[in-house]
């Protein structure tokens, strides 16, 4: 089991989404009110649990538990939890409280891009009681301490159902996926970023407005769904904006309404990665290092945000 205290307010659980380490987490948020941040999917609960119970927290004493978006890899597995936790209500964006509610759409969209695996990586899937859940708005806030007040910010651009919470004791915000990905390289590699292009509903003018705003915030830290947290603020912004403009500049490049959606996605993915790993490889980054793994499932994704989004912004037919 992995858990991390890395704010004396804030612990983070390894879920081992995709049953890979270092790919998705769970922060503890260690108020009155205790509080979780991302549950994973479904098959990450055990693991969320036991992290809880090493932390000597029991499920009953959890009150809230918040979802950035409500994409499986983040929340999937929040009904299964909620049967097990009977004080606790669940946060999350307007525009994603149907879909907890009802996920049959969100299951539907998974299997589209997991398809054999999808039992595997997110069964079950377990409805959320309309009763449980409250919605947070653009800069509304939530009371979880004495000296802690969590702020929501609506922060669009990986999904239109995704919002950001500043915890002002770390001066940090949990970003879910609006700042992209981190990966946690070691003490021999400095950290990687990229961003975070999956389907359906990626925004690159949004994304990069929600990362203006993280700027403007000049916070310590960004806490990310995947994975961990870094306080080398100015450099992660600045990373994943230089690469969310390669992302998008590659993909118009090689996009073609003569390829279908696989063709096109294969394209894309085959040049981001020949891009990426001559950056890996500068920064001493080895060939069979794990990193590759990860980025490896990760580019295949975002390649299909992008050839997704491309026929939405071409008015090409998807075939």
């Amino acid at each position: 089991m992995s858990i991390k205290k890395i704010h004396p307010k804030v612990s983070l659980i390894d879920l081992h989404d995709l049953q890979q380490e270092e790919r998705t987490g769970a922060y503890i948020l260690h108020e009155e009110a205790i509080t979780i941040i991302e549950t994973s999917a479904s098959p990450s609960i055990p693991y969320l649990k036991a992290g809880l119970k090493d932390l000597n927290i029991s499920l009953e004493e959890i009150h809230y538990i918040i979802v950035t978006h409500i994409h499986l890899d983040h929340a999937g597995g929040v009904g299964l939890l909620l049967q097990e936790c009977p004080n606790a209500k669940v946060i999350v964006h307007p525009k994603g409280a149907k879909h907890l509610i009802n996920p049959t759409k969100l299951a539907a969209g998974a299997k589209a891009i997991y398809g054999d695996r999808f039992e595997t990586l997110f069964d079950p899937i377990i409805p959320v009681s309309e009763d449980k859940v409250i919605i947070k708005h653009h800069k509304d806030t939530l009371t979880i301490g004495n000296d802690c007040t969590l702020t929501f910010y609506d922060t669009p651009g990986h999904s239109k159902h995704h919002f950001s919470i500043y915890h002002p004791a770390s001066n940090g915000i949990f970003a879910g996926d609006t700042a992209g990905i981190h990966y946690p390289a070691g003490k021999d590699h400095p950290a990687f970023f990229l961003p975070s292009t999956s389907p359906n509903q990626f925004d690159p003018k949004e994304t990069l407005a929600s990362l203006e705003l993280f700027e403007e915030m000049q916070l310590s830290r960004i806490y990310f769904g995947h994975y961990g947290m870094s306080e080398n603020v100015p450099f992660a912004l600045t990373e994943v904006k230089k690469w969310l403009n390669i992302f998008v500049e590659t993909s118009r490049g090689h996009f073609s309404t003569q390829l279908d959606f696989k063709e096109n996605t294969e394209k894309i993915k085959a040049s981001l990665e020949e891009k990426v790993n001559i950056v890996l490889k500068q920064r001493g980054f080895s060939e069979n290092h794990p990193i590759h793994t990860i980025i490896d499932v990760d580019l295949m994704v975002s390649s299909m945000g992008l050839v997704d989004y491309l026929i939405k912004e071409q008015g090409a037919n998807k075939i």
